[in-house]
């Protein structure tokens, strides 16, 4: 795409807006969220960046924008007033969720409470069976009769999730028609659409989450491209999936339940594109923002992904303890650990971090907006990692003076202790939590941390990359260049993506050709409709896989496939197996095997990541023209810290410790570690000990 572009990520604190020009010059801004109207800070941003570039806006090709407004009006229950509609008996299904105990041994373990309230769950006669066959037909008066409900309750939105639907629509659409001619200006989703897929409760929760978001999300939405035209821009707008694919504005109003991790999805492309050019076979993508950290897991350049994730649970790590969602979505966990996490003591003395957030208003303590409780970023503070002048571009002045007095009232009183060793406190906790979630997603993945390289960015995690290196046992990090809004970054090298999805039960040792071709040949149809009109004219990829498991079992592994015509039931076999055995470490000789589900996905070309030149590890030191007292945390005490600016680092090497400072983040290099460039300026910390054949600069 060539021209300028615009990217925008939306986050629990900051809002980062990235423009690039057709020359590769980047302006970027950061710029606290203003959460009551989140396109008012997208909109400031873009204006700021274009003006910067000297860029004048009807020249902007394209707009690419993620946001967690989905995912927060999940987690904070902020959505819209949702009915759901379903088969005469089903009504409790999403309440009943897997009749399990994901906490086995809490007697007082809380599920989440559904979405839609209990007497908005209303059930009319109807039925399907698995095949499609229909059972007894759609009740019409009764749908007519729950619309008048509905109605009388002032419901904003209605899902509609009838039983075995993915195998036969036909009462969902009908249903959805009558509603929509009962409660005109009320949104309707079809379970069928949304999530074509076997198993009840995850396909309604899914539906339930879509209409639930749906009227927020497009009422946002409409209000930013009004917004961008009105600024003169013209280009498409395009909204980053949580499958890290780019879909339009259209797609997104009817389907917004795909948004929900679509921020952090741009910084897991962004590294998987690092980790390609450098030619890393196991990374650890590390986001740390202002409300939130994540991890991801890249391995020979690809994001981990998964086709389920769980939103808003009430146990941190705990599947189950969450609302599931059947989308396609970037693998990865994400914790309550970003900057605005606020720090207490907790009723056995010990400190405590997060999951609450300061957000952007109030703010943490040392914003002066009116935060009083003390959070990382105030530790960070007075720590002495942060210029109280600089932060966030200048955007936001820092009070130390505000951050030790919230430090000593809720953390450092209560323990006795002065301010900085409190500050001290809650970096490790920050640090130690994150470390935890890291080490769980890898070993659920049965990998080895120790063996990744992590790539860090957002405003906070160059600041606590290397700690949480120490505690992971990892010896080198890349901290990107614009890494303070990387995930913004990340958007500018999605592809146009769609994934179509469809169950259709097939044993291999009946399988039925034509029928599976019949499926495969209409998911390709739709995905090339949808790709097509986003992104005319340019070259796509299709990727296929089944989701497999031997007649018995309760759970399936995705299977890749051969794209064109239904495969022979030999290959699907063969390659069911190896997938099997990969995950295993064995097979089930003699035991039939099965399909549940065909997944068909449709991308546009990337542009190829070319290698990169490591950094010159015998180069000389960098000159040191400033220093600053700070915390050195390995060495668990005060250290003098050579201040280098980034843009200084040409051809010499920074040696820890030492804080490297560019305009929207700080990368404390620890003591351990030395810093250089690469060939496109991204900086690359290696642990001492680990540098080969470099000479000794002291």
């Amino acid at each position: 795409m060539a021209g300028a572009r615009l990217a925008a990520d939306i986050g629990g604190t900051f809002t980062d807006v990235v423009l690039e020009t057709a020359a590769g010059a980047r302006h970027t801004v950061k710029l606290l969220t203003t959460a009551a109207a989140p396109e008012r800070a997208v909109l400031d941003g873009m204006a700021a960046v274009l003006e910067r570039g000297g860029v004048d806006p009807a020249m902007v090709t394209g707009v690419v924008h993620g946001t967690t407004l989905a995912t927060n009006a999940l987690i904070e229950r902020t959505g819209a007033l949702t009915g759901l509609l379903t088969t005469e008996g089903f009504r409790d299904t999403v309440e009943i969720a897997h009749e399990d105990r994901f906490e086995q041994y809490d007697l007082s373990m809380e599920r989440p409470a559904p979405l839609v309230p209990r007497h908005l769950r209303l059930g009319v006669r109807q039925r399907h069976s698995a095949r499609g066959d229909e059972l007894i037909p759609l009740d019409e008066a009764g749908v007519r009769a729950a619309a008048a409900v509905f109605r009388a309750a002032g419901v904003e939105s209605v899902a509609v999730g009838f039983l075995h639907a993915y195998a036969q629509p036909a009462h969902e659409e009908r249903a959805g028609d009558l509603l929509a001619e009962e409660l005109p200006g009320v949104w309707i989703t079809l379970a069928s659409r949304v999530c074509p897929e076997i198993r009840e409760y995850e396909r309604f929760s899914t539906a339930c989450a879509n209409a639930y978001v749906q009227p927020l999300v497009a009422s946002y939405l409409q209000r930013l491209a009004a917004g961008l035209a009105a600024l003169g821009v013209r280009a498409p707008l395009f909204l980053l999936q949580s499958s890290g694919g780019l879909c339009t504005l259209e797609q997104a109003v009817r389907q917004p339940v795909v948004l929900v991790e679509s921020g952090p999805a741009g910084g897991a492309i962004l590294a998987a594109r690092l980790a390609r050019q450098h030619g890393i076979d196991r990374l650890l993508s590390f986001d740390m923002g202002g409300t939130t950290a994540k991890l991801c897991l890249v391995e020979d350049g690809v994001p981990a992904t998964a086709r389920d994730f769980e939103v808003a649970r009430r146990y941190r790590f705990l599947r189950g303890s969450g609302l599931p969602l059947r989308i396609p979505v970037i693998d990865m966990v994400e914790i309550g650990a970003g900057g605005g996490s606020l720090a207490s003591v907790d009723g056995l003395g010990r400190v405590a971090v997060g999951p609450q957030s300061a957000g952007s208003d109030p703010g943490p303590a040392c914003y002066r907006l009116g935060g009083s409780r003390p959070a990382v970023t105030d530790a960070d503070l007075l720590l002495g990692r942060l210029d109280p002048s600089a932060f966030a571009g200048g955007s936001v002045r820092l009070s130390a003076d505000a951050a030790r007095t919230a430090m000593a009232e809720h953390v450092a009183g209560p323990l006795g202790m002065v301010p900085a060793l409190a500050a001290y406190a809650v970096a490790e906790v920050v640090e130690e939590n994150m470390a935890a979630a890291a080490r769980v997603h890898a070993v659920e993945r049965g990998r080895d941390v120790r063996r990744c390289t992590m790539v860090a960015f957002g405003g906070a995690a160059p600041l606590h990359a290397c700690r949480l290196a120490d505690k992971l046992g990892i010896d080198r990090i890349i901290v990107p260049a614009g890494a303070g809004v990387g995930s913004a970054i990340g958007f500018l090298r999605a592809a146009v993506s769609y994934e179509a999805v469809r169950t259709a039960y097939q044993r291999l040792d009946a399988f039925d050709a034509v029928a599976v071709g019949r499926v495969l040949d209409a998911m390709a149809a739709e995905a090339a409709a949808v790709v097509g009109s986003a992104a005319p004219g340019v070259a796509a990829r299709a990727v296929c896989r089944a989701a497999m498991r031997y007649v018995g079992q309760g759970h399936e592994i995705d299977v890749d496939l051969p794209v064109g015509p239904a495969p022979d039931p030999a290959v699907l076999h063969a390659r069911f197996e190896a997938a099997y055995d990969a995950t295993f470490g064995r097979t089930i000789p003699h035991l039939p095997v099965e399909v549940l589900s065909w997944v068909y996905t449709l991308a546009t070309d990337v542009e190829a990541a070319e290698p990169l030149a490591e950094p010159d590890w015998s180069a000389p030191p960098a000159p040191v023209t400033a220093v600053r007292v700070a915390f050195e945390a390995s060495a668990a005490d005060w250290a003098e810290h050579a201040v280098i600016e980034r843009s200084a680092l040409i051809g010499v090497v920074a040696h820890g410790p030492a804080l490297v400072v560019e305009e929207q983040t700080t990368t404390v290099v620890g003591a351990a570690f030395r810093a250089a460039l690469d060939g496109e300026g991204n900086l690359v910390l290696q642990r001492r000990d680990r540098v080969e054949g470099e000479a000794d600069h002291g």
